[in-house]
């Protein structure tokens, strides 16, 4: 019980960070993917290579997830550990791609038609929705972990996998199924 105490205690030392981090990536995000630096004026090059490069990366984050998972079933606690910094330093490699992309490109419309436009829509609304939504399941969880509250960070955890492994997931299927729609 004095274990949980202190990971409480240790916890809330991180709250003010965990609520400004999970306001504050959206917030930016969105004002970043609203500036396009070409045209402001600004002579940069589009970096139209990016997104097959940031599409992987989430896929890559959906297999250190999983992987992960496997890794503390099995008692794998220490590669547990590195997997889940690993897979928080990808999807912070991500963003930052996906705002440098939108800032110098203008954005691509998805050109399907019929079922399948709304089949996109609704994989890419909810992976936007979710994407803001897991920010503070991550930030919590991981705290957990770092704190000693193993017990609060498993049954947290329970969701947050889940929730992170569909962004990663539909991340990929977005980029699928909208590549062709991009200028070459």
């Amino acid at each position: 019980m004095e274990k949980v105490m202190n990971g409480n205690a240790a916890e809330k030392k991180y709250n003010k960070w965990i609520i400004i981090l999970s306001v504050a990536i959206p917030v930016v995000v969105a004002l970043l993917f609203g500036v396009n630096l070409r045209k402001l004026g600004y002579d940069v090059k589009p970096l139209s290579f990016l997104p097959p490069i940031y599409a992987a990366i989430n896929g890559l984050t959906a297999i250190v997830l999983v992987v992960s998972v496997m890794a503390v079933r099995r008692g794998k606690q220490k590669l547990h550990e590195n997997l889940m910094k690993f897979a928080i330093f990808l999807s912070v490699c991500f963003l930052a791609m996906y705002v440098a992309y939108h800032m110098t490109s203008d954005s691509t419309k998805f050109g399907g038609e019929g079922v399948i436009r709304y089949v996109y829509y609704f994989i890419l609304i909810t992976h936007i929705l979710l994407s803001v939504i897991i920010i503070p399941f991550v930030l919590i969880t991981y705290v957990r972990a770092i704190t000693g509250s193993f017990e609060r960070h498993r049954k947290l955890a329970r969701i947050t996998y889940p929730l992170w492994l569909y962004v990663a997931v539909t991340g990929v299927v977005v980029y699928l199924m909208i590549s062709p729609y991009y200028a070459h």
